[in-house]
């Protein structure tokens, strides 16, 4: 059988990657110190320093640097590791030598200072580069800093760990910082500005990259939460995924024509509904079935337009005759919900974020008969990716603490279709940049283990809508982090500071609830849950129209703020204001809150931003006044108030609590209440 060229070339990116790791697994000829030694280097101070290559098996290495001189022996395939003794900092540009008599071979690196070493990593945010932000020519032009070193990883998916990378250590100047990292610029900067000490940058960052590819494939593995992007990954292997991949491109284009990737398409109007689709004793016996919640391209469907769901359900004695609540999850892009033929909800284009909002409707107790109930859902999906976008627990018929699970197998049908303007996605193999693992891989390992101070983090767009496995998932990594860099104490729980989504989309004009919101929450819960970790806000300097704000001057201050206490001990406030607990006093909720600082502020007028619910979950916007160190929130329509929210929505442009040091408050909420998650895969 012939293969295609599809086939061809993804076979030989496997190829490749074999003889990638066949040539890191061969015993080298000579000496080499790994790319991470180069001239203009920072080393690391305060903890042993690690120092390793490859040279001929059983040839003994000598390293010298700094009074010290440490010799290493090469195993039987080449590696070799030594460690200079602890070092405290240091200005002054030395040599580092390392040599091999056997080989009568010596590397000599100049202009190396001793200081603190910090990785910066994360996607588009953590990318972005100093020419991009504002004020750049200016910052540009003043970037004289001598004692600041910068190092960029060249980017590089693959599918199993690797000890080699490109790239070389630069000097701070303004021939050298425009292309590099803004926010590790900044905090970087500031760092070497109020310590005095010499300051590494390692930017290993990757635009539009989920969190699960800097985190290696064990970690994933072992946690049951995380299986669905192994599965998917390890089906994305087979050569039925190719063969399938290659129809699907075949086929859409054939047949797509002149419609380009971002055309839209109406709704010629609600056809199935005028043939009984919606009724109970419709026959469907003839409908194909599909297990929900699903997007319909992952089954093979490749297409825009109107597609009809039918389930039974069993609805048992004691919730007929009852209003019921029915959850479906978010619906791409949107729907109309029937129960027994008659409507009970929709959602369109006049609602904010329709694509992902969460479906939530209520089914009339005069509707609800015990046994088998007629569920209809008709799904319009006008350009994208179409069908249920949530998890299995969205999908639900409840009242109180009685639910009915309505996930699993449904009967489906195509009311009407064109080709779907997405281009089929090639199969996630290991050269793709959001495979599990794949950058951690490429990027990470192979700094692994060049000695550091710590780690800044700003990723989680990627990850937005898959909230609660976030929660896990972003501890997973930097633990996982931890534990391959294996440094020695002080250095082993190394300090991890992470930036928190900026506010950005449409402002929110009513309170709602939001897939950025959970992610930043869950971005919160991990900064104050694990040890050595802090938070910086970007919640009041975003922009609703661009998903990269240029204002990363004040990111990296308040990053360096979060090192300042946390990784160096000085005694600052270096946080907003953060929700501790609260009490309900009457129909007001009265608020405490950690890290005032000299005191809350309302900056620029009244609180905004805050909103209130009762037992019903249904928040309206409230009344808040700082009182003391407390703030009281109420609303003259809610006499039994038991939540509160703050700055809780993608945009909650103009949430304005902070204390009196300038420093934002944490967007939070006091319930536990379900939200937005779109899925956990």
């Amino acid at each position: 059988m012939r293969k295609s060229l599809l086939g061809i070339l993804f076979g030989a990116a496997l190829l490749a990657l074999n003889c990638l790791a066949a040539e890191e697994a061969a015993a080298p000829a000579e000496l080499k110190v790994h790319t991470m030694f180069s001239n203009n280097m920072v080393l690391q101070r305060g903890i042993p320093v690690k120092i390793w290559g490859v040279a001929k098996p059983g040839s003994e290495v000598t390293v010298k640097f700094a009074s010290q001189e440490k010799k290493a022996k090469a195993d039987d395939k080449g590696n070799w590791m030594a460690t200079l003794d602890t070092m405290k900092e240091n200005s002054t540009p030395a040599v580092l030598e390392v040599s091999s008599e056997i080989e009568n071979r010596k590397s000599k690196f100049e202009n190396v200072l001793v200081g603190d070493v910090w990785i910066c990593s994360g996607q588009s945010n953590m990318e972005f580069v100093v020419n991009s932000s504002i004020n750049s020519q200016q910052e540009i032009a003043e970037a004289k800093y001598p004692e600041i070193r910068l190092f960029t990883v060249a980017k590089k998916p693959v599918g199993e760990p690797i000890k080699t990378l490109n790239g070389e250590w630069k000097v701070c100047a303004p021939e050298t910082v425009g292309n590099f990292s803004a926010v590790g610029y900044f905090f970087g900067r500031d760092l070497n500005k109020d310590l005095k000490i010499p300051i590494g940058l390692i930017n290993t960052s990757w635009g539009g990259t989920p969190a699960e590819t800097w985190t290696t494939f064990k970690t994933l593995e072992s946690d049951p939460d995380f299986s669905a992007m192994i599965e998917r990954y390890k089906a994305a292997l087979s050569s039925d995924a190719m063969e399938n991949y290659k129809k699907a491109l075949a086929d859409w284009e054939k047949e797509k024509g002149s419609r380009k990737e971002d055309d839209r398409i109406k709704d010629p109007g609600n056809k199935g509904f005028e043939q009984g689709w919606a009724k109970s004793d419709f026959n469907d016996s003839d409908w194909k079935t599909m297990k929900l919640p699903c997007m319909w391209e992952s089954q093979g469907m490749n297409i825009d337009g109107a597609v009809w769901f039918r389930k039974n359900v069993e609805i048992p004695e004691k919730l007929a005759g009852k209003d019921l609540t029915i959850t479906l999850g978010s619906i791409d892009d949107f729907d109309v919900t029937y129960f027994n033929g008659t409507q009970i909800g929709t959602t369109g284009e006049d609602t904010p974020n329709f694509w992902s909002f969460p479906r939530k409707y209520t089914i009339p107790a005069n509707l609800v008969k015990s046994g088998k109930n007629c569920l209809a859902v008709r799904a319009f999906d006008h350009f994208g990716g179409g069908g249920f976008g949530g998890q299995a627990k969205d999908m639900r018929i409840i009242l109180g603490e009685e639910n009915v699970d309505i996930s699993g197998e449904w009967k489906y049908k195509v009311e009407y279709s064109v080709v779907s303007s997405m281009r089929p996605q090639a199969p996630m193999g290991p050269n793709n940049p959001n495979a599990p693992a794949t950058l951690f891989n490429g990027m990470i390992n192979p700094v692994i283990p060049y000695t550091i101070k710590g780690a800044i983090w700003y990723q989680g767009c990627s990850n937005a809508g898959r909230a609660y496995q976030y929660r896990k998932l972003l501890p997973a990594m930097i633990n996982d982090w931890r534990k391959e860099w294996a440094q020695p104490e002080p250095g082993k729980d190394f300090p991890f500071f992470i930036v928190q989504l900026a506010n950005f989309m449409a402002p929110a004009t009513k309170p709602e609830d939001s897939a950025w919101a959970e992610l930043r929450e869950a971005q919160a819960m991990t900064a104050s849950g694990l040890k050595n970790c802090g938070l910086a806000l970007a919640i009041d300097i975003g922009d609703a129209k661009d998903i990269h704000p240029k204002n990363k001057q004040d990111v990296g201050k308040r990053l360096e703020l979060a090192a300042l206490k946390v990784a160096y001990g000085k005694d600052i406030v270096f946080s907003g204001p953060t929700y501790d607990s609260m009490k309900v006093d009457g129909d007001k909720i009265v608020l405490s809150f950690k890290n005032v600082g000299g005191g809350l502020i309302a900056k620029d007028g009244d609180l905004k931003h805050f909103s209130i619910a009762g037992d019903d979950k249904a928040f309206v916007w409230a009344k808040a006044k700082i009182d003391g160190d407390k703030i009281i929130v109420s609303s003259d329509d809610m006499k039994k108030p038991v939540a509160v929210r703050y700055a809780w929505a993608n945009n909650p442009e103009g949430c304005n609590l902070y204390n009196k040091e300038g420093l934002p408050a944490v967007p939070f909420r006091t319930d536990t209440w379900d939200g937005v998650t779109i899925n956990n895969r």
